[in-house]
């Protein structure tokens, strides 16, 4: 019987036993990971824990809510249209910047309706729950909060289908890809505006029909939309949302699909090539996205009045890229760009932060 040389037996030893100690480092650095990654979150509920326990369930209305002009101050009425907020994950607590970016819309539009669509309301028989946030938007008698049932947004929709299939199967971004979905189909069946919950509003939109925002000179954002209901636009923009669907690319299903269809109806292979066609606008960087998001950082830093006029100048609302901005912290007082924006365009929820954050 033929029998292996002792070297190569030898060397099968030292193979698997190298193999053993590999196993045995990957193993102990993953569950270190892990480890790590279940400290910061049970250290950061803790402390949004603390934050949120440490503010009232209930406010009192504050004296500068804005009240809707009477039937006899001769001033024509806005053009058709609600203004529209959508939160798709389960969360029922809105955060400071979500309370920020509904106080200052309602301020800006005192005579349009506010709509805040919430998904985690859906299977509570629409009974808010308890909240500093519900309690001091009550205040605003243009604002309402609803359910967003899903089922029925999209229904009547080429979404209707595509939402049958997704919501059971799992994709790293679907929550930023459902709310894609959300705001063409409100921008289809109701029109008005759509605003992400991560902008500042500073002046009133009711001016912009059909209008998206540029956030670079290669690619649209769909943080701000306006559209009359049932534009041909989004009736594309729905249909290129189902027939290219890629829930594995970052941004492919909202700023990327907009552009797309954008250069499809106008028939151009550059944004720089028509900023206006067909009745649908872009309107410049400024206007929506001065301040670029790998400059984020720049919302936290300290300015003067003069440059804060100097950035926003041509600015309708400001988004704050929640997503790189999240959890960092600044001093409510100082004069942080942000907390100078909390400061003008939503007192109320600045007057909150200041004593509770």
């Amino acid at each position: 019987m033929y029998k292996m040389p002792i070297c190569v037996l030898q060397l099968s030893r030292v193979v698997m036993n190298h193999k053993l100690w590999a196993v045995f480092i990957i193993t102990f650095k993953f569950m270190s990971f892990v480890s790590i990654m279940f400290y910061w979150r049970i250290t950061e509920d803790a402390k949004s824990k603390t934050l949120l326990y440490g503010l009232p369930l209930d406010v009192k209305c504050p004296r500068s809510v804005p009240s809707p002009p009477s039937a006899e101050s001769g001033r024509p009425p806005p053009p058709p249209g609600d203004i529209f907020f959508v939160e798709t994950s389960e969360r029922t607590n809105p955060s400071f910047l979500f309370m920020c970016s509904v106080e200052s819309a309602a301020r800006a539009h005192p005579e349009t309706k506010v709509v805040i669509l919430m998904k985690g309301l859906a299977n509570r028989n629409f009974t808010l729950p308890k909240h500093w946030g519900f309690s001091l938007l009550s205040c605003f008698p243009n604002v309402e909060i609803r359910p967003l049932d899903l089922n029925d947004l999209f229904s009547g929709t080429p979404l209707a289908d595509w939402y049958l299939v997704a919501q059971h199967r799992w994709e790293p971004y679907f929550l930023p890809i459902l709310s894609d979905a959300c705001r063409i189909a409100i921008m289809w069946k109701f029109g008005g505006i759509y605003l992400d919950t991560d902008f500042i509003v500073l002046k009133n939109l009711k001016n912009l029909t059909n209008v998206l925002g540029t956030q670079s000179k290669y690619v649209l954002n769909g943080a701000f939309l306006s559209f009359e209901a049932k534009h041909k636009f989004v009736e594309l923009c729905m249909q290129d949302y189902v027939d290219n669907y890629n829930g594995w690319i970052w941004g492919h299903q909202g700023p990327q699909l907009l552009t797309r269809v954008f250069k499809k109806w106008c028939s151009i292979r550059s944004l720089r090539s028509s900023k206006s066609c067909k009745g649908v606008s872009t309107l410049p960087r400024e206007a929506f996205y001065p301040i670029r998001w790998q400059d984020w950082k720049k919302y936290f830093e300290v300015v003067s009045s003069s440059e804060l006029h100097r950035l926003f100048k041509n600015t309708y609302a400001v988004h704050i890229w929640n997503k790189k901005s999240q959890g960092t912290r600044f001093e409510i007082t100082s004069k942080a760009l942000l907390a100078q924006l909390h400061s003008h365009y939503c007192p109320s929820t600045y007057g909150i932060m200041k004593k509770y954050f």
